[in-house]
């Protein structure tokens, strides 16, 4: 109903384009594996964001190992301990509120169930927990991990579910899917994500062969679903921000374009 009364509201009054959508469109920080730290997050945050997403993050013993074997060939990866990841995470989140109170964060996992994430969920001031259904490197698909995850969907939406009853009642959990994978339908992984009970919805809208994001998937997923909708993927300047959110996300995540800790374009115009 709210999008019904959203369109109404465009066409008649522009200015109120997000209102009827129970919470502000948000500009996030998107995780990368290696990267997106307390350090890095102290010098791209002044840029305007709303949302800093810390990791990804191995939180179980196959996925620490996946990571190890990986960081081994040369990929950028976080390799905690799991004995002190819980604290590791604590101090990363407390370094960032004590420059940013206003900042809202968020920590990408990987885990090959529920327990190790519902586990870094008691972390204070932990805003939201998002669920990594998103990386395709081999090592975590051959532990059923990542992407491999949209590949079963009564699983997917099991983990998912949950997560939801076990987080604090101030939290919200993201998850976030890569699109197009081969042989999964997109919008019937929304409508389980939605129906897990989780609260967002990250896509990494890429479709192999086009160099843009996938703006049709993201308006066919906003118009089938009532998911808050954080569009992702090939966002490098105004322009192409303004598409996302034209085509129904709710919000705008930025990775690759600020990879060296500067953003060369005002996110505050799109």
């Amino acid at each position: 109903m709210w999008k019904f009364l959203l369109k109404i509201a465009i066409i008649r009054y522009s200015f109120v384009i997000f209102i009827f959508t129970g919470e502000n469109m948000i500009k996030v920080i998107a995780p990368m594996a290696g990267i997106t730290d307390s350090n890095f997050a102290l010098k791209v945050i002044p840029y305007g964001f709303d949302v800093f997403t810390l990791g990804g993050y191995n939180t179980d013993y196959k996925t620490v190992t996946a990571g190890e074997k990986i960081l081994k060939r040369g990929r950028s990866e976080f390799i905690i301990p799991l004995e002190e990841l819980y604290s590791y995470i604590e101090n990363e989140i407390n370094i960032i509120k004590n420059r940013h109170p206003e900042i809202k964060i968020s920590v990408n996992l990987r885990a090959t169930s529920p327990d190790s994430i519902i586990a870094i969920s008691k972390i204070n001031n932990l805003d939201i927990i998002e669920i990594n259904a998103h990386c395709r490197q081999k090592e975590f698909l051959d532990i059923g991990c990542g992407q491999n995850m949209l590949n079963d969907l009564n699983n997917l939406n099991d983990f998912v579910s949950e997560v939801v009853k076990k987080v604090k009642s101030n939290q919200k959990v993201s998850v976030k899917v890569r699109a197009n994978v081969k042989n999964v339908d997109n919008l019937i992984v929304a409508k389980e994500i939605e129906n897990s009970g989780a609260d967002y919805i990250h896509i990494d809208a890429m479709k192999p062969g086009v160099p843009n994001a996938d703006f049709n998937l993201i308006k066919e997923i906003s118009n089938e679903t009532d998911i808050f909708i954080i569009g992702n993927n090939s966002i490098i300047d105004i322009e192409s921000g303004k598409r996302m959110i034209d085509a129904g996300a709710s919000g705008i995540s930025i990775a690759r374009a600020l990879i060296d800790g500067k953003l060369n374009f005002d996110i505050s115009k799109i």
